[in-house]
């Protein structure tokens, strides 16, 4: 691709200048003819339809000429001679012209007449449909191998359109909902009679997200790159027959280009050596909003209560009390709607354990000193002399590193050579189980699903999804695709680096 320096867009000057209200309307009404497929214009019907308005009350011809001089010499509007119906020398010295919109200014209108209909606010929306869509299309190119040049131009053009309103769409929706006027609406009561749709709207959406990435992942991950380049040999080949009189890219600048923006759609999903995938940020930020939401709607439903009126509910309760046979009975209904009047509650900050789901009769009884409540008490402290941890924390130091030896010997003692085929693995430990989880889990987070393990050796993953195995540990078993860990070298680390994709 040539390199072109940044230089002044003089096409943009009509927007900042003394006359850009009469600029702009000439040129609108450039736009308008254009679409609707008419070229050329004549200064007699520019001048006519300007002067239907009551701004142009004052306007005169010789003024049009000047400024569509300007706009020409601006490189917004091109003018040719009409000679074809000139029936004197005198008409023909006139210079009589007719216009023509550029494309930098047609895509000037273009851009204002959205930045108007859209307002000051984000637009953008959680199409669901979109990734389905998008998978549909990665289906497609991998089974493309026999089909023509245009169809695979057709599938790529389809790829790069559902990912460009997956990727504008959330990110300006979600821009909506960080903006300070949705911000109010969330605070104002009215949106309690919404948040059940806004809720079930955001939730579909995630659900959809979490169903269709993993089989955009796996799509993706499938398609390799030697596969990809004759794909994209292809789809060159289609934009080759395209006629323009100029050429500005040449052939393997256009395959770079292609399989540059091939590797940041599959950024968006599998991540790259930068960071993390654009769709675990699309993933947090829906979860954020829910809980944003969920917040916001217990807050007003707090606020709501507190100036809710209850002189309904005690006239029900008097009228009760007053139906009552006996005081027996409204002594019964007392208990029930005001407590035991004589019970104490003591308050203990001792908590025997952490687990939430302890029974109240499983836990161990505790004991509570009661301080008296007067100014002159104060609690009796006794000096204590600081005690001497190091040989505990040695001790615990020590078994935390047998602990991770006894894990790496038994991990080690599944390895082939320097494979380890979980499919060939008999019934492991829990714990070797969750490891293996573990190092699937953060390759597949990075673009080369290579990792560095907590025992410091580094491992490539390598993922067969078209096979299923089931791997077997004594809490039970797995049923997941074909894994195999490769320990690297030195060596295979710096050929894998050195030729990545």
């Amino acid at each position: 691709m040539v390199e072109m320096p940044f230089k002044r867009v003089v096409e943009a000057t009509y927007l900042s200048t003394e006359k850009s209200d009469k600029y702009r309307a000439i040129l609108r009404f450039f736009y308008t003819q254009h679409e609707r497929l008419r070229e050329f214009l004549f200064p007699e019907e520019v001048y006519a339809h300007l002067k239907e308005y009551p701004f142009f009350s004052d306007y005169e011809l010789d003024e049009l000429h000047n400024d569509l001089s300007s706009l020409v010499k601006w490189g917004n509007l091109r003018a040719q001679q009409e000679s074809g119906k000139v029936r004197t020398v005198e008409e023909f010295k006139k210079r009589r012209y007719r216009y023509q919109i550029t494309p930098y200014t047609v895509e000037f209108e273009r851009m204002l007449i959205h930045f108007e209909q859209e307002s000051e606010t984000f637009g953008g929306s959680l199409e669901k449909t979109q990734f389905e869509r998008l998978y549909q299309a990665l289906e497609r190119i991998n089974g493309s191998t026999d089909e023509s040049p245009e169809e695979c131009a057709q599938h790529w053009d389809d790829l790069l359109t559902y990912f460009k309103k997956i990727t504008q769409n959330t990110s300006d929706y979600f821009a909506y909902l960080r903006s300070e006027e949705a911000s109010e609406q969330m605070k104002s009561e009215a949106f309690l009679l919404y948040k059940d749709q806004f809720t079930l709207y955001l939730r579909e959406f995630i659900i959809a997200l979490q169903r269709t990435a993993t089989g955009i992942q796996d799509a993706m991950l499938s398609l390799s790159r030697d596969k990809m380049r004759e794909f994209f040999k292809k789809v060159a080949e289609h934009q080759e027959k395209v006629f323009r009189f100029e050429k500005l890219i040449q052939d393997e600048d256009q395959l770079t280009e292609l399989e540059e923006t091939w590797f940041n759609v599959k950024a968006w999903f599998l991540g790259d050596r930068n960071g993390e995938s654009q769709y675990e940020n699309v993933q947090r930020q829906t979860n954020d909003a829910i809980r944003r939401i969920t917040r916001l709607v217990q807050r007003l439903g707090e606020r709501s209560q507190l100036h809710r009126s209850r002189k309904a509910d005690y006239l029900h309760l008097a009228n009760w009390f007053l139906t009552l046979p006996s005081l027996e009975e409204a002594h019964k209904l007392s208990s029930v709607v005001f407590g035991v009047t004589h019970t104490k509650h003591i308050y203990s900050d001792d908590i025997p354990t952490d687990d939430i789901y302890t029974d109240v009769w499983d836990e161990a009884p505790m004991s509570h000193e009661r301080v008296p409540k007067i100014r002159e008490y104060r609690e009796k402290t006794k000096a204590s002399a600081l005690e001497d941890h190091t040989e505990l924390k040695e001790q615990a130091m020590r078994e935390h590193l047998e602990q991770r030896l006894m894990e790496r010997k038994v991990i080690n003692s599944y390895r082939t050579g320097r494979d380890i085929v979980l499919e060939n693995l008999p019934v492991v430990d829990s714990f070797v189980r969750k490891v293996f989880l573990s190092w699937i889990g953060k390759a597949m987070a990075r673009a080369d699903h290579t990792i560095k393990t907590e025992y410091g050796d580094q491992v490539q993953v390598l993922l067969d999804p078209s096979k299923r195995i089931t791997l077997k540990s004594q809490d039970g078993e797995l049923s997941m695709p074909a894994v195999t860990f490769r320990y690297l070298g030195k060596e295979d680390e710096h050929e894998r680096t050195g030729t990545g994709v």
